[in-house]
């Protein structure tokens, strides 16, 4: 029956239809969505960015380190970025977990969901936490020479 042979993606599986075309390569319309695949995929691209933003505090924590408790933000940008840095450790770990769980076993969906939820509350937190770090500043002051 052509109602239980729904694919994930909304096509119907055809294989019994003799008058079907055959599916052609990796990229075919009717080639069903891999969601193993999709969900590693995106978890890459999330860890990448982390990584990004991980070095880029990393080098505003120096900066601000160099600068010294005589800067004027010294304790709120070192509280700030301590902050964001931790956070985005523990969401590349929850990364790496959601990545290593197979999708396609219906009794990892609820965790997965959840963690999904963890990490995109925690990204929300990093992001806003990263506004403050940008609007206290971590340039350093022209050296100027007269």
């Amino acid at each position: 029956m052509a109602s239980e042979a729904m694919e994930l993606n909304g096509g119907v599986n055809r294989r019994d239809d003799p008058g079907a075309r055959p599916q052609q390569g990796r990229m075919s319309r009717n080639t069903p969505l891999n969601m193993n695949h999709y969900a590693n995929k995106k978890s890459a691209a999330e860890s990448m960015l982390d990584i990004a933003l991980l070095m880029a505090n990393a080098s505003q924590l120096k900066t601000v380190l160099e600068l010294g408790p005589s800067f004027s933000f010294y304790i709120p940008l070192i509280t700030l970025i301590s902050i964001s840095l931790t956070l985005q450790i523990i969401v590349g770990i929850l990364l790496i977990f959601i990545v290593k769980w197979n999708l396609n076993d219906s009794s990892k969906h609820y965790i997965l969901n959840l963690l999904e939820n963890i990490v995109t509350a925690l990204v929300f937190i990093v992001v806003v936490v990263n506004v403050f770090i940008t609007a206290f500043g971590v340039q350093r002051p022209d050296d100027k020479t007269s």
